[in-house]
C-alpha cells in the first residue's frame, strides 16, 4: 500500500551531529554493559554480523539475481521474504519483507515515519539520516524535492514517486532499475553496483 498520504510523526529533539549520535550510542552501550544486559563481546559480535555477514551486500545479491533471472524477480515481487529465503537470507527484522520495483514510470522510496523500521537482513543497519525526523517527515510531504535537495537524485516530473512506510510488521526494500550498458556484466559484477541507498530508493544505481 502506498503511504504518501500518511501524517508524518511530529519532530522530536534528537542529536544533530554524527559526534552527538556516536556519544549517545556509546553511553547507551556502556549502561547496558554495566547493568549486565549485554557484554562487550556481544556488542562487538552484533556489529560484526551486520557489517560483514548480513546487510547491503546481501541485498545487492538479491537485486542482481532479480535483474538476471525473470522467474526469481517474479517471486521476489510476489513474496520477498520467501524469495530471499531461497538464497539463505532472512532472520531478525526480516520476517515480513516486501520488494517494490522501480520502473520508467514509477520511483519508490522507503521510510519509517514512526522510528527506523527497516529490513536488516538485506539492508544492514539503518543509516543515521534514515532515523532523523527531517527525513521521516519531509520524504512524506515532498518526496521529489527531498530526493533532489538532500540526495542529488532528480526524479523527472513524468515519473510517479511512491513513498512506502515500513513498520515492525512489514518492511520494504526497493528493487532499483538495472542501469543501461550492463548487459555484459555477470551477476556478481552487477551486485557490486548496488548500494544500500539504491535499495532505500534515495539514489539510482550508477555504473
Amino acid at each position: 500500500m502506498t503511504r504518501s498520504e500518511i501524517t508524518p510523526s511530529p519532530d522530536v529533539t534528537v542529536p544533530r551531529s554524527e559526534a552527538e549520535i556516536a556519544a549517545r550510542m556509546k553511553a547507551l552501550e556502556a549502561l547496558m554493559i554495566e547493568k549486565g544486559i549485554m557484554t562487550t563481546e556481544a556488542v562487538d559480535r552484533l556489529a560484526e554480523i551486520y557489517e560483514n555477514e548480513v546487510g547491503p551486500q546481501l541485498g545487492a545479491t538479491v537485486v542482481a539475481k532479480a535483474w538476471t533471472d525473470p522467474e526469481f524477480k517474479a517471486r521476489l515481487l510476489a513474496n520477498a521474504t520467501d524469495a530471499c529465503a531461497e538464497m539463505g537470507i532472512g532472520g531478525l527484522q526480516g520476517e515480513d519483507m516486501v520488494a517494490v520495483e522501480n520502473t520508467d514510470d514509477v520511483h519508490n522510496v522507503v521510510v519509517c515515519t514512526l522510528c527506523s523500521c527497516y529490513p536488516w537482513p538485506v539492508l544492514g543497519l539503518p543509516p543515521n539520516w534514515y532515523k532523523q525526523p527531517a527525513y521521516r517527515s519531509r520524504i512524506v510531504r515532498e518526496p521529489r524535492a527531498m530526493l533532489r535537495d538532500e540526495f542529488g537524485h532528480d526524479v523527472p516530473e513524468s515519473v510517479e514517486v511512491r513513498v512506502w512506510d515500513s513498520s515492525a510488521e512489514l518492511r520494504y526494500m526497493v528493487l532499483p532499475q538495472r542501469p543501461p550498458g550492463t548487459e555484459d556484466k555477470s551477476e556478481a559484477e552487477l551486485a557490486e553496483l548496488v548500494t544500500r541507498d539504491s535499495m532505500i530508493g534515495v539514489a539510482p544505481v550508477r555504473v
